[in-house]
């Protein structure tokens, strides 16, 4: 009898469990509060070609927690040519994104943590429920305006000078 119950037990803890990861996967369960907009840190990003020239620059709003990362840009309305979010990874690693709530196309620029560029997705917002995910390989994610890229020439391969603002995370 008492094996019955702990087999139960047991197996109650597994139902709770999946179904808590499952409510934190879908965002059922972890909520964000818009962070305040003036809350941000903001820097200067620049970008340089493989050559060293430089490309352009971006004024950006650094996202160096958690919540600042899940949210992102989904709180915003729109968002200029030249301004930006970068979002800052405690290491490099494979890390993927979501234009979560978005209602404008972005370009998704990935930079590793010798602070080159390694992927740029572009990125139009969801129709729908429908949520892709664009992935690559980073410590940085640099989420600018759709077009940005081909604006100024960044490509794969090329440079995103990281400001000091942007190179201790607190997450």
């Amino acid at each position: 009898m008492a094996d019955r119950r702990l087999v139960t037990l047991a197996l109650g803890v597994v139902v709770v469990g999946l179904g808590a990861v499952v409510a934190v996967q879908s965002g059922l369960l972890y909520g964000v509060d818009d962070p305040d907009p003036d809350g941000y840190e903001r820097a200067t990003v620049t970008t340089y070609d493989a050559d060293g020239t430089e490309l352009a620059t971006v004024e950006v709003r650094i996202a160096d927690t958690r919540d600042k990362r899940y949210l992102g840009l989904s709180a915003t309305d729109d968002l200029p040519m030249g301004e930006g979010m970068l979002f800052v990874h405690g290491s490099e690693d494979r890390y993927s994104y979501v234009m979560r709530n978005m209602s404008f196309d972005l370009d998704i620029v990935f930079v590793d943590a010798d602070e080159q560029v390694t992927t740029i997705h572009h990125a139009p917002a969801p129709d729908g429920e429908y949520e892709r995910t664009y992935s690559g390989r980073a410590k940085w994610v640099l989420e600018v305006p759709r077009g940005w890229t081909n604006e100024t020439g960044l490509d794969p391969g090329d440079r995103v000078a990281i400001p000091p603002a942007a190179r201790n995370d607190s997450s």
